[in-house]
């Protein structure tokens, strides 16, 4: 007999990606589909629902789960709010897709997803505290402690990047002004510089001084933003996913000079910066270890041989 298995949906505002895992962690077949623009919730939840159907070839699935780009209700069951998508308020979410499929489905934000991965199978494995940021269209945010993912009494803690960086800056979909996301998003880079953040990627990577420049300058606002973070939380790593960290190699060295010039020692002893390990399937993955831990699994086993992703 087959084994069972999860389906596991990373929701964005551009795509919507989808795998099939087994209990270790190994996505055995994945699809992307485009989200449909504008992305209200009636035609992405469809989107979703077909996709769906095309990974459920046989009886083995048993659970599905969400990651979606803003937070969710304690229960996971509500989309309470997405930034990146159109006129998503109190949506609910899981229970339409359970209608939908006649299986039980859960939710949660797409960073604390991204965090959930990290830690079950990635760079956060070593961890029991640490900072997630994921660094791309939005900047998200996941924080554990002693091992557990911490969301707050309502489900929506952990917002790191509205966080206000400048009380003066840019207005943030969010309501708030000059937001860590605004500075440190891929539209906050486009602002500022009139280039995409992968082409200023590529300059520093030959040497042009105006990208290394503007990286450093980068990393010394995320520092910055970080330093707060560090004063509540104490955390044992920072971990830097999403599109942008592709460049840590280039930011991360003015983030560690920035986060030791304004954090006390006692703050940060034995701190480690870390890029994240799983790419842009960290949220797949940890939508899956939720699936998993929804059904009653909550201490996973996992077997480095077996595991890993797609």
């Amino acid at each position: 007999m087959d084994k069972p298995t999860v389906i596991a949906i990373d929701l964005g505002g551009t795509a919507i990606k989808l795998g099939r895992f087994d209990i270790h962690g190994t996505c055995l077949e994945s699809i992307t589909v485009p989200t449909p623009q504008p992305s209200l919730p009636e035609p992405v939840i469809q989107a979703m629902v077909e996709a769906i159907a095309l990974l459920r070839h046989d009886q083995n699935c048993i659970a599905i789960a969400i990651g979606c780009p803003g937070p969710a209700d304690a229960q996971g069951r509500i989309a309470k709010f997405a930034i990146n998508l159109d006129s998503w308020h109190n949506i609910p979410l899981a229970n339409t897709i359970e209608k939908a499929t006649a299986l039980p489905t859960i939710i949660e934000n797409d960073a604390n997803c991204a965090g959930l991965g990290e830690v079950w199978l990635g760079a956060g494995r070593s961890f029991q505290n640490l900072i997630l940021l994921t660094l791309g269209t939005g900047v998200g945010g996941a924080i554990f402690i002693q091992g557990e993912l911490w969301t707050g009494s309502y489900g929506a803690a952990g917002e790191l990047g509205l966080i206000t960086l400048d009380r003066d800056g840019p207005t943030c979909r969010s309501g708030n002004r000059g937001s860590l996301e605004q500075f440190a998003s891929i539209g906050g880079i486009y602002r500022r510089t009139g280039q995409d953040p992968a082409i200023l990627g590529e300059l520093a990577a030959q040497g042009d001084r105006q990208a290394l420049n503007f990286w450093e300058d980068y990393g010394r606002g995320l520092g910055a933003g970080l330093a707060s973070l560090l004063y509540v939380l104490t955390p044992e790593a920072v971990i830097f996913g999403g599109g942008i960290s592709s460049s840590a190699q280039f930011f991360l060295p003015a983030v560690e000079a920035e986060i030791k010039q304004r954090v006390l020692p006692t703050s940060r002893e034995g701190l480690q910066l870390l890029s994240a390990e799983l790419g842009n399937r960290a949220g797949m993955a940890g939508a899956a270890r939720l699936a998993w831990q929804q059904i009653g699994i909550n201490k996973l086993r996992i077997n480095e041989k077996e595991g890993g992703i797609c």
